[in-house]
């Protein structure tokens, strides 16, 4: 008999409350799940959806792992002059890591959240794949890239059909949810004001350091205020008067520099990925045509990729702007997500 048993991670917004409703109504035994993961994060409303469409709920305290898996990793990749992207390694960590051995242990076959992205078997490729849901610009796949590959066939995403949010909410307003208006959250979870750089000078040993900011040749052009106030393309508060205007290049660590230049400065046409996970093949051979995302906001750009050893070399068929360390790549087939890495 078919284990129709399904852990369902909950933060209490409407999209994971709808997905509950979903998949109640397929005939699974639904088992809602909050992890509280930063002092402030709260399962009350979570708590209230389950209890009113009768499903069990359980909250699970793991503010340890994600301060270790999570945050450690955001201070880390500042100190490093990298930007970051917290919600790619807590999907690794923790809703796909940490949940699925907490379903493994109430005995479930299936985990699912209310993510927009889609997994299903794939003939041509004789395995589970994860893929762009119909969701559009609002698709997420590009934040899943990291998940482990042997995971997908046990993973559901009741939401992968929907291309309208408002169709979502109209679901949780016909079932009397008290969520159904609740906003969306758009900033870093555990940093609710959105101001990351108080963030990091509260929680790490990262403080203000004035140094200067230098051109391409290494011409002093100004002064900053220390390196972490500072992304790639940023263009606005260099404080610097120039004939056209400047933009942030790069960082040198070791002389405390931001060097910045032109915007025809920021094209590139060629970087290396590290840190790489692939999801439908286990090693790429050949050279590989691929659609290539370098940040979730990007629009998808063509691209070969070889696999050179742990680290996949990308060359673009035209120039991409301000691609900046840290963030991701992340490798598409059509709609199938190839795999990803970190961008070097």
């Amino acid at each position: 008999m078919e284990n129709k048993k399904v852990l369902l991670g909950m933060s209490g917004g409407v999209d994971s409350s709808v997905s509950a409703l979903i998949l109640k109504e397929k005939g699974y035994e639904v088992i809602g799940a909050t992890l509280e993961l930063f002092t402030g994060s709260n399962s009350i409303d979570a708590e209230n959806v389950c209890n009113s469409i009768r499903i069990s709920h359980f909250t699970y305290d793991y503010k340890e792992d994600f301060r270790k898996n999570v945050i450690e990793n955001f201070i880390d990749c500042y100190k490093n002059c990298k930007t970051p992207n917290p919600c790619i390694e807590c999907n690794k960590y923790m809703k796909f890591g940490i949940m699925y051995e907490k379903a493994k242990e109430l005995g479930c076959y299936y985990i699912a959240t209310g993510h927009y992205a889609k997994t299903e078997y794939s003939n041509e490729y004789k395995r589970w794949v994860l893929k762009k849901s119909n969701a559009g610009k609002k698709d997420q796949s590009y934040f899943l890239w990291n998940i482990p590959k042997d995971l997908i066939e046990h993973i559901l995403f009741p939401l992968a059909d929907f291309e309208n949010k408002e169709d979502i909410r109209e679901i949780a307003r016909k079932n009397n949810l008290k969520i159904a208006d609740k906003p969306d959250s758009e900033d870093i979870c555990f940093i609710p004001d959105g101001n990351y750089k108080k963030f990091l000078e509260t929680n790490s040993n990262i403080k203000p350091k004035i140094g200067n900011i230098v051109n391409s040749q290494g011409k002093v052009l100004g002064k900053h205020n220390g390196l972490y106030n500072y992304t790639i393309g940023q263009r606005k508060g260099l404080g610097i008067s120039n004939p056209v205007p400047l933009f942030v290049l790069g960082f040198n660590k070791d002389k405390n520099e931001v060097i910045v230049g032109e915007e025809k400065e920021l094209y590139k046409s060629e970087i290396l990925v590290t840190d790489i996970n692939l999801l439908l093949v286990d090693k790429i051979t050949s050279e590989i045509d691929v659609d290539v995302k370098t940040r979730y906001s990007a629009k998808l750009a063509k691209a070969k990729i070889n696999q050179i050893q742990d680290k996949i070399k990308v060359n673009f068929y035209e120039p991409q702007r301000a691609i900046t360390p840290g963030q991701s790549a992340v490798f598409y087939i059509g709609d199938i997500v190839l795999g990803g890495g970190k961008i070097i």
